[in-house]
């Protein structure tokens, strides 16, 4: 008959096995993003509710894990944005940064976090560079990119005949990547780009770019740019009649917030690409629902699902390799299959890119709405294996 010593120490050894160095393990999560600008309605707090909703069903401390979040604004400057992970890492330890919209702030995060050997979990940005040529072992990047949205809505807007375009852009990395890989496939498909300008961010006056636009004759005006720039763009386009007078805007990356603040009937028609839809299927409903009521009754961005989404991805993988080490957690988020609510199954490939199913969505017109947030209708679902840029395509130096 075993003694009481041998079987605390049976025990003990089922958790070690089950919980390889897990045990009192403290992890820090830090969600950067903007908070007060263009981009705070798509990220901002949602963010951050959503990282809570992760760390919450993770349930970690039952399993030997404490989790904690933590924010900050990084004012859409690379400068700030760097400054504040520099010291979230060296004075404070945390081990995660996620979320960071905005192109220019996501490149230069992946460089440092790749430096201090940590993890950045993008959400937010939309370049694919994060996972081309300047890619990195320390970096995800989990919702969309510039190459997924020009394949979904302008390869759309070219099969419907929109094959002249002229690309409105905002000057920052974001816009160059989003406009590059857009005249890339309307060129494909036998398309003509017929000019392009670019505006800074957070412009208020659009009416010198949508008169070029217009005067260019083309078919299509692409909006490379997003949150508060586009809405100012879509906005003063219906005063300029551009839709009226037979042009087509195009807007390259739009979130059901932009929707919102728009209007459907500024908005209806409009074709766009997303990762995610709240009133997809029964579980993203759920999961919706629940953070509406966290959120004063908003419903969540492809965004805030991304985080979300990453974040349970990363404290699975960090379960599985036993350790929060940078390098093995990141090898068993590449190891681990996809397979949760909102994304549905994929997986974390060589170069950084988690790949997924993406949607082309319409936005409906006021008379189709049931609601508030009643906005898209599903025109097609992008497979994974086509809804993000082949694996060899990308100049990633770690594709090999």
């Amino acid at each position: 008959m075993p003694t009481r010593i041998q079987i605390c120490a049976v025990a003990a050894s089922l958790f070690a096995w089950a919980s390889p160095g897990l045990a009192d393990t403290n992890i820090k999560i830090g969600v950067l993003n903007d908070r007060s600008g263009i981009y705070a309605d798509l990220a901002g707090e949602g963010s951050v509710i959503a990282a809570r909703m992760a760390v919450e069903d993770f349930k970690g401390e039952s399993k030997g894990i404490k989790v904690e979040i933590r924010s900050a604004d990084h004012q859409n400057k690379p400068d700030v944005g760097t400054s504040i992970v520099r010291s979230w890492i060296d004075q404070d330890g945390v081990d995660v940064i996620s979320d960071v919209p905005g192109s220019a702030i996501a490149l230069a995060i992946s460089d440092l976090v790749r430096e201090k050997k940590r993890i950045q979990l993008n959400s937010g940005a939309g370049t694919a560079d994060l996972t081309g040529a300047k890619c990195s072992p320390n970096t995800v990047h989990w919702t969309y990119d510039t190459w997924a949205l020009a394949h979904g809505t302008g390869g759309a807007m070219v099969k419907q005949g929109g094959d002249s375009w002229f690309f409105i852009s905002a000057d920052y990395a974001f816009g160059h990547t989003m406009e590059r890989d857009a005249s890339a496939v309307v060129k494909a498909a036998g398309g003509k780009v017929l000019g392009s300008v670019k505006h800074p961010l957070g412009s208020s006056d659009f009416s010198s770019y949508l008169l070029k636009a217009q005067s260019s004759g083309a078919k299509v005006i692409g909006l490379a740019n997003g949150g508060g720039d586009l809405i100012t763009a879509v906005k003063q386009a219906s005063e300029f009649g551009i839709v009226q007078g037979g042009q087509s805007l195009a807007a390259l990356v739009a979130f059901i917030t932009d929707v919102q603040a728009l209007g459907l009937n500024a908005a209806q028609g409009m074709v766009l690409t997303e990762a995610f839809y709240w009133d997809r299927n029964d579980e993203s409903r759920a999961w919706s629902n629940r953070f509406a009521k966290a959120f004063g009754g908003r419903m969540p961005t492809q965004v805030h699902a991304g985080v979300y989404s990453s974040i349970m991805h990363y404290l699975k993988a960090v379960e599985a390799a036993g350790t929060k080490d940078a390098s093995a957690v990141m090898a068993k988020m590449r190891e681990m299959p996809i397979d949760d609510p909102l994304f549905g199954k994929g997986e974390v490939r060589a170069d950084g890119r988690a790949v997924h199913d993406m949607y082309l969505f319409r936005v409906k017109a006021p008379a189709k709405s049931s609601g508030q947030w009643d906005v898209y209708e599903t025109l097609a679902t992008i497979p994974a294996a086509e809804a993000f840029r082949p694996l060899a395509d990308g100049g990633c130096p770690l594709v090999k």
